[in-house]
């Protein structure tokens, strides 16, 4: 039998319990294309966002090929993430199948392009090279996108979401500082490396090293024994000293050019996809930090 006091704790209990139900956010369901980009989404959307990455840890972006799943997750979305810059060109087809109402981000619009009409490998990419995360100052821009790509899916938010994004940008500030730091311990005339394929260039731009790579923009490359022979020779002439496996890329071309060229071979790097999240690059600052460091061990004095 309740008591009045009873009564009264159980009336207690119960409006406190509708009290945080009501003040409980549902999370904002955003898809990115790939894991660089949604780490990018988490650090700005924290716990107001729920992300799914479509091509996952050590997951190829330009070899993917989405699967009836993505087109569910797809279209499940709120909002959608994506590089842009000609790199995915499955997710327009992707999204229009999966007859989404999402609000599409895209996060390198604004950024400033490295571009070369006459290069094939470029031209195939609608003239631009599409791995403008790899400069910091890139990922500034890539930022302001996505907070403003959630605040327009998710207006209640603002604040946090303005928030978490100038929090991060002053975190891509020491990271940019930190780059430019590292490279200027490497002696000028060492500033040179190969990678599997050309996914690196806005970096060298950036924090100038020289770059080869035998496969161009895209992992999906053919590359014939000219290519190579090119790499090759060019690695001897101009004596680079470290080739660098990449972790979306078969090794054996890279063993080739340092078993023929005697360059040494350096660390991986991660170019277009984080590790997963336990590994060396769970993150993009964590990839930034780990590529910096094998760069540093193959090329310092």
């Amino acid at each position: 039998m309740f008591t009045r006091r009873r009564l009264l704790a159980l009336g207690a209990a119960l409006v406190l319990s509708a009290r945080v139900a009501e003040g409980q956010t549902e999370k904002i369901p955003v898809v990115a294309t790939f894991t660089i980009l949604a780490d990018l989404v988490r650090q700005v959307g924290g716990s107001r966002v729920e992300v799914s990455a479509l091509v996952g840890p050590n997951g190829d972006v330009h070899a993917y090929d989405p699967s009836p799943a993505d087109s569910r997750r797809i279209a499940g979305a709120k909002l959608i993430v994506e590089n842009g810059l000609h790199l995915e060109g499955w997710i327009s087809r992707l999204a229009k199948a999966s007859a989404t109402k999402a609000q599409i981000v895209i996060a390198g619009k604004g950024v400033t392009l490295r571009t070369d009409k006459s290069n094939k490998e470029f031209a195939e990419h609608g003239g631009t090279d599409p791995h403008a995360w790899q400069n910091v100052a890139n990922a500034k821009i890539y930022v302001a996108n996505i907070r403003d790509g959630l605040v327009a899916a998710d207006p209640a938010g603002k604040a946090d979401y303005e928030a978490n994004a100038q929090a991060y940008l002053a975190r891509l500030d020491a990271l940019d500082a930190e780059v430019r730091a590292a490279i200027a311990k490497i002696p000028a005339e060492r500033r040179r490396i190969v990678t599997t394929h050309d996914a690196f260039g806005y970096f060298g731009q950036a924090y100038g090293l020289t770059l080869a790579a035998p496969e161009g923009l895209s992992t999906e490359a053919q590359v014939s024994a000219k290519d190579v022979a090119r790499i090759i020779q060019q690695v001897r002439k101009d004596k680079f000293p470290a080739v660098f496996l990449e972790n979306v890329s078969d090794p054996r071309l890279m063993d080739q050019i340092a078993r023929e060229t005697g360059a040494k071979i350096g660390g991986t790097l991660y170019s277009d996809s984080l590790s997963a999240p336990d590994g060396p690059a769970g993150t993009y600052i964590d990839m930034v930090r780990h590529n910096i460091s094998e760069l540093t061990k193959a090329l310092a004095p």
